[in-house]
């Protein structure tokens, strides 16, 4: 089947979202130059929304409009942070991934004005985040620090922590990179002091289950590793079926050797209690490591921690 002339790519509109897509249109670029892509920014729920995320379908909220537009023909391809896609349900009938872009960097960033690391910041530093993850690993590691709610995209936030609305600010460092405002990273944290989201740094392209034209094409952009790595995450992710009020962090990873590992943990938000497995697939499939690790947690009790979590 011939390549298709035009491919309509949808996305969030935020600044990081469209950078993404930027990336997408270069390696496209690339690898087929005579294809021509167009983008098809909307705005989501969750870009709107400023509250409590389980009030208007938790991460769905970050996908619903993008899948809408992919169903509805609007679009041809859908860019996904993959964190953002829900993993207890699955993807929208008639949607497939079509690839995993190389994995960027999974760990977090402390910005803090006064470039203070985050084991020098005072009693009472407020940490702008409304993430549960960071919350209960702060709190677990650093209990005289403060999280105060914050949301939106990270220039927003970033003008918030300008304005005082915190002192500083824990975000993503690929989102960072994909903005060029690395400039503002204090310290970057190790995974063993800040265990990142499910699904961290990948970017996943999503297609119309038929559409086989765009799905051969783009396929061409994904990254074996990285397939690899998501599916056993977000596997594992499905299993324990998790809420968007839950403490989950996790991240597998490939060597080079093509051993495949994924690390996990479940906390209680005030971090009082942290529930940790860590297993080498071995001769397991990325599905099963994923099984296995979430199994390895429900043991441990990891169900009613997170059934006890209000969402």
């Amino acid at each position: 089947m011939s390549a298709p002339e035009l491919i309509r790519i949808v996305s969030r509109d935020s600044p990081m979202a469209l950078a993404q897509v930027e990336r997408v249109r270069a390696e496209l670029a690339e690898l087929h130059p005579h294809i021509r892509t167009e983008v098809v920014p909307v705005k989501t729920t969750g870009d709107k929304w400023m509250g409590d995320l389980a009030q208007v379908e938790g991460k769905g909220a970050f996908t619903k409009e993008v899948d809408a537009a992919l169903l509805a023909g609007e679009a041809d391809l859908a860019v996904h942070c993959v964190k953002d896609i829900p993993a207890d349900r699955p993807l929208p009938a008639g949607t497939v991934f079509a690839a995993f872009l190389r994995r960027d960097d999974i760990r977090d960033a402390l910005i803090h004005p006064a470039g203070l690391s985050l084991d020098r910041l005072p009693d009472g530093t407020r940490i702008g985040t409304s993430s549960v993850r960071r919350s209960a690993q702060l709190a677990a590691s650093h209990p005289h620090l403060n999280c105060v709610p914050m949301r939106g995209n990270a220039n927003r936030r970033l003008d918030k922590l300008a304005a005082g609305a915190a002192d500083a600010l824990l975000l993503a460092v690929s989102g960072l990179e994909r903005i060029d405002r690395t400039d503002v990273i204090t310290e970057v944290l190790p995974t063993d002091v800040m265990m990142p989201p499910i699904g961290a740094g990948i970017l996943a392209l999503q297609c119309r289950e038929g559409d086989t034209a765009v799905i051969d094409t783009v396929s061409d952009l994904g990254h074996p590793d990285t397939h690899r790595e998501a599916t056993a995450e977000r596997m594992f992710l499905h299993v324990l079926q998790g809420h968007c009020n839950s403490p989950i962090a996790g991240y597998a990873k490939a060597e080079r050797n093509g051993d495949l590992s994924l690390r996990a943990c479940v906390f209680t938000p005030d971090g009082k209690t942290v529930l940790n497995a860590h297993e080498w697939a071995g001769p397991l499939d990325p599905p099963t490591l994923g099984t296995s690790v979430a199994v390895a947690l429900l043991r441990q009790g990891a169900r009613e921690l997170i059934d006890s979590i209000a969402h």
